[in-house]
């Protein structure tokens, strides 16, 4: 695919970007000339690492301003943030149901919402939904009812943001090894196939963001 895209001097947040696809794409973006920030809930001695909980729309609201204040413009969002669990729903305790929604989806809006206002033409903005948002699979409905949400918001989010020639871009890869499944706040994982490499997955998401893609679903990441 042609790129289309400038990477070259443009400011970066990965949400998530000291986790397992969330660094590979911190990577990705970084050999391409960004200056890449990153957040997540826990400290971190990297200078470009700050510490926000998008559960949060004030820490979500003082994240961007914080970002933009630092390096002047905010062109590329990625928000990697997720968390996941297992079991049937009749044994889902309602502090687990609670926690999948806002770290999935709440904090997902929240960032989204604070900052679209202050991103210029041609930014771009990345949620990963997962390929649980195109079919959800018993034994993982409250998780994949939260992605399914983050992937309905996207659609509606990618309209309101073209009127201001802000492109957003859904990721659904398959299920891929980044360990996230053995980190389940509640249940355990059953037994899934080989994932796909995040190496690949990283790369694939970068190259939507160059290649002008506003929609990554499961069938355009190879195996």
């Amino acid at each position: 695919m042609e790129s289309t895209f400038d990477f070259a001097e443009k400011v970066a947040l990965v949400a998530g970007g000291t986790g397992g696809l969330g660094q590979l794409i911190v990577a990705e973006l970084s050999s391409r000339g960004c200056t890449v920030v990153t957040c997540s809930r826990t400290p971190n001695s990297d200078p470009m690492h700050i510490v926000a909980d998008l559960r949060s729309p004030e820490e979500a609201q003082s994240l961007i301003t914080t970002v933009i204040n630092k390096h002047g413009s905010l062109d590329i969002i990625v928000n990697a943030v997720g968390v996941v669990a297992f079991g049937e729903i009749t044994s889902a305790s309602i502090d687990t149901v609670e926690e999948l929604f806002l770290t999935n989806t709440f904090g997902h809006i929240f960032l989204m919402q604070a900052a679209l206002p202050h991103l210029s033409k041609g930014s771009v903005l990345v949620g990963i939904s997962g390929v649980i948002a195109e079919q959800n699979l018993p034994g993982m409905a409250t998780y994949g009812a939260s992605k399914a949400a983050v992937r309905s918001f996207n659609e509606a989010l990618s309209r309101e943001a073209r009127r201001l020639g802000v492109r957003v871009i859904d990721a659904r890869p398959p299920h891929t090894e980044t360990g996230l499944a053995a980190r389940a706040i509640e249940g355990v994982a059953p037994k899934f196939p080989q994932g796909l490499n995040p190496v690949s997955v990283a790369q694939r998401i970068v190259l939507a963001i160059s290649s002008g893609e506003d929609d990554l679903p499961s069938s355009s990441f190879s195996s």
